[in-house]
């Protein structure tokens, strides 16, 4: 047989896991409540959104949102999408649970001979995360959306081929993140464009011209990589940028969604 014979295309035909983060207020679960007949998960000590109405239920645990998934995966139900929100405030419930399974007071210790020194605590919570980001592949699996909030902050990048300097980036330890990124079909970033216009200011007298940035109220959706933030995806031929008007993000994103990966090898499936 040809090994032209054995490929097989590997176009997605089931809905993606992606994940969202952006600035304050930005749009980020406006922009998940649109994807089809979703679910709200928000995780304690997150508020819930105004304006949205939203079939929810209230996560206090680690072992409480597994139980959620699983009880989404084995009854019937009409869902079609699951919104966690958010994923930073899931990860000090991972942390309990990795410490409960260890008899660990924390996750991190500042001590020589201490067990979670030296990162290695974060290193041991991959077997929770693990447990997660499976459950999330079997919600896909079974032809759910899953879309992952998380706020953002600003961070140091150092880029060994220039300065370091500041971009934004997801509110979670790195490991973790690292994790959310592999397990993800996108990292999507929402912002505010910004615009920049030249104004007047006078100094000693003088008048003179500079630049002034403005942040407008169009919001973008970015989805590759730049200097100012990170981003990612998978999907094939997705723009740059979207852009996002509310009640249209999910109508302009869905044009990508299902369109990922090219052809692979049916032996290496």
């Amino acid at each position: 047989m040809s090994v032209f014979d054995r490929l097989k295309s590997s176009k997605r035909t089931t809905p993606p896991a992606i994940a969202i983060y952006g600035t304050p207020g930005v749009g980020k679960t406006s922009l998940a409540s649109e994807f089809p007949d979703p679910l709200y998960l928000f995780v304690d000590g997150e508020e819930t959104p105004d304006g949205i109405d939203l079939p929810s239920d209230q996560i206090t645990s680690f072992g409480g949102l597994l139980d959620t998934f699983a009880d989404l995966l084995e009854t019937e139900h009409d869902f079609k999408t699951v919104i966690i929100d958010s994923v930073d405030k899931v990860e000090p419930m991972v942390w309990a649970a990795t410490c409960a399974r260890n008899g660990w007071d924390t996750i991190d210790s500042n001590d020589k001979g201490s067990p979670t020194a030296f990162g290695k605590g974060y290193l041991a919570a991959d077997v929770e995360w693990g447990e997660y980001h499976e459950a999330i592949g079997a919600l896909t699996r079974a032809g759910m959306y899953v879309v992952q909030i998380l706020h953002s902050e600003t961070k140091r990048h150092d880029d060994p081929l220039v300065d370091a300097y500041d971009r934004y980036r997801p509110k979670l330890q790195k490991r973790a993140l690292e994790l959310v990124v592999e397990n993800c079909k996108a990292l999507l970033f929402i912002n505010r464009r910004t615009s920049v216009k030249q104004v007047e200011a006078a100094f000693g007298g003088k008048k003179t011209s500079k630049p002034e940035g403005m942040s407008g109220a169009e919001r973008v959706i970015y989805t590759d990589e730049r200097a100012g933030f990170y981003a990612k995806n998978r999907f094939n031929g997705a723009p740059a940028q979207i852009p996002f008007k509310p009640g249209q993000g999910f109508a302009e994103l869905s044009k990508y969604l299902l369109t990922t990966a090219t052809t692979t090898s049916a032996d290496a499936a």
